[in-house]
Parts: C-alpha cells; sequence; structure tokens
C-alpha cells in the first residue's frame, strides 16, 4: 500500500496542498503570493476532513523545499516542520523545479521537460529533468540560478524537445526563445503540492525521509545581493 502522505508549498506565488491515502489526491489551492500565511492551515484541515483522516494517520509530510520566494520558501518548511513536529512525521523535501516536471507529465504526458522560475534581480532558477520508466526523474541540467542569456552553457548535447514550464519563461520571453532548444510551451506556471505528494510517495519508498529537525530548504542561490553596514564588512 502506498504511503499517506500530505504536501504543503507556498515557496512561489501558488499556495498548494495535497493529500494522498490511498491512491486518491484531495487537494487545494490558490494563487495568491501575499495570503500563504493565512490559506496555508485551513486548506489543510479542509484535506484531511474531506479524507477522513488525522494527521497522525499519516506516514510523512512533504514540503516545497525551494527555489523559489526566500519568504514562501520559509513559510512552507516552518508551517510543515510545525505539524511534523505534532504528529510526529517525518519529512520529504520536494523541489518546486522537479514538482513542476512532475505536472508537466502528470497534465502533458512530457517525459523531457525544462523548469525555470522568475528569481528576481534579472535571473532565474532552472533546471532539466527526464523522466526514467520507473516514474522518477533525472536531472539533465541539475538546479542552478542563472541569468537568462547564460542558460545556454548548462543545456545538454542530445536533441528531442523540451516542454518548458515556469514563470521564468514568460518573464525572459525574448532572451529564453534564442537558447538552442526545442521547447514546447505549457501551462504549468507554478509547482503544486499535488505533484510534490506523487513524488514524495515515491523518495518515502527509497527511504529518503528525515526527520523534521534535519529537514532544510533549498535555496539554490545562497547569498542574496545586499549591503553592509559600515563597519561591518
Amino acid at each position: 500500500m502506498s504511503a499517506k502522505i500530505l504536501a504543503v508549498d507556498t515557496a512561489t506565488e501558488n499556495c498548494s496542498v495535497a493529500l494522498i491515502v490511498d491512491g486518491k489526491v484531495y487537494s487545494r489551492r490558490a494563487v495568491a503570493p501575499r495570503e500563504h500565511t493565512i490559506k496555508i492551515l485551513p486548506f489543510v484541515d479542509e484535506v484531511l476532513k474531506e479524507a477522513g483522516v488525522r494527521l497522525q494517520d499519516l506516514d510523512a509530510l512533504a514540503f516545497g523545499q525551494g527555489p523559489g520566494s526566500f519568504t514562501g520558501v520559509r513559510i512552507g518548511i516552518g508551517i510543515a516542520q510545525g505539524l511534523a513536529f505534532g504528529a510526529d512525521l517525518p519529512m520529504v523535501g520536494i523541489s518546486t523545479l522537479e514538482a513542476m516536471a512532475q505536472a508537466g507529465y502528470r497534465l502533458h504526458g512530457a517525459t523531457q521537460v525544462a523548469a525555470s522560475i522568475d528569481a528576481r534581480m534579472g535571473e532565474v532558477y532552472f533546471g532539466m529533468y527526464q523522466r526514467n520508466q520507473d516514474g522518477t526523474w533525472t536531472y539533465e541540467v541539475a538546479e542552478t540560478v542563472s541569468a537568462p542569456e547564460a542558460l545556454s552553457t548548462y543545456l545538454p548535447e542530445q536533441s528531442g524537445e523540451w516542454l518548458t514550464v515556469g514563470t521564468g519563461w514568460d518573464a525572459y520571453t525574448e532572451t529564453l526563445a534564442t537558447l538552442p532548444l526545442e521547447c514546447k510551451a505549457s501551462d504549468v506556471l507554478y509547482p503544486d503540492a499535488e505533484d510534490m505528494a506523487l513524488l514524495a510517495q515515491q523518495k518515502f519508498e527509497q527511504g529518503l525521509a528525515l526527520p523534521a529537525e534535519e529537514s532544510s530548504p533549498v535555496y539554490v542561490r545562497d547569498t542574496v545581493t545586499w549591503k553592509k553596514l559600515p563597519g561591518r564588512e
């Protein structure tokens, strides 16, 4: 029997929750960038009630580990850790970029997906994924943050069509259109907890869940451009 997983994600403008129990998905989502803290816990309560289960009945709690908005990623992991500690559940961190690759497969059947999130400051978070026969994903280009015009240095040599997902493609349309890549546009703009829950089931079965206290975000961009106060260099 597949693991019962609750997934929460607030890493981008999309706020989403999904619960998988006995193969059935219960989900809530809203594009509400300034209301994540208001919506996320009610969404959790709603899916648990709809499924008729308690948090303590689950096997693990998944969360969007990033990359994405710094504030959004922190909100998501903070809420996820609070829920996991309270119910004594292990946690599974899921890449927002990989989650969008999974959405590309779920919605469009794509097995090669190029994911890009607008990272602001003239950059994008970027990754390229190949779906394996067992349903897992392999990085063709590992998660990176880059100026859009520099992405050509990361591209794999193999040909083929790549489904594009994420807000980065719309934010830098003209620049990314020059990449030496055969692309097919999609309607997938944001990561979603439903795809995170599906990926988390795989990772849980692979033994990749961690205790709540050991779970951490993945920002990709390690530092933010900022000015130190005089005398504090």
